[in-house]
């Protein structure tokens, strides 16, 4: 399983690398029109509409490589899972303890511990006692 999972890795980073290669060879919209008032250049290796249909219909093939690779290394990662190992990369994570600051580190308002709450006036419970 291990290296089908290799596998399936490399190929992902390759397509995706296609992909931002191919994406980024390809003209926009734009781009025609310029080139129908004579500025810029209309001609290329695959002729003027070749390119976008090659380039567009390989870009399609190597999008569909990157998710069926990621499909593929989400259904290896959730089988190996079951071989016994944690459910959650949490689980087994160990919480962080946190020390004192040190000396000449700053303060924050979180360090300086709160004020005791002062004492609640006694009421006798008489009438007397309430101010007018």
């Amino acid at each position: 399983m291990a290296i089908l999972a290799t596998l399936a890795l490399v190929i992902q980073v390759l397509s995706a690398i296609g992909v931002i290669v191919l994406v980024l060879l390809q003209q926009g919209k734009g781009a025609d029109m310029g080139a129908a008032f004579g500025s810029g250049s209309a001609g290329s290796v695959f002729g003027a509409s070749g390119s976008a249909n090659f380039l567009s219909r390989m870009t399609a093939v190597l999008a569909t490589v990157f998710f069926v690779c990621t499909l593929a290394l989400a259904f290896l990662a959730n089988d190996r899972r079951s071989g016994g190992e944690p459910a959650s990369v949490m689980d087994g994570a160990v919480p962080a303890v946190t020390a004192p600051p040190g000396p000449g580190a700053p303060v924050t308002p979180r360090d300086i511990p709160a004020p005791p709450a002062p004492d609640a006036p006694q009421k006798s419970g008489g009438a007397g006692d309430i101010p007018k």
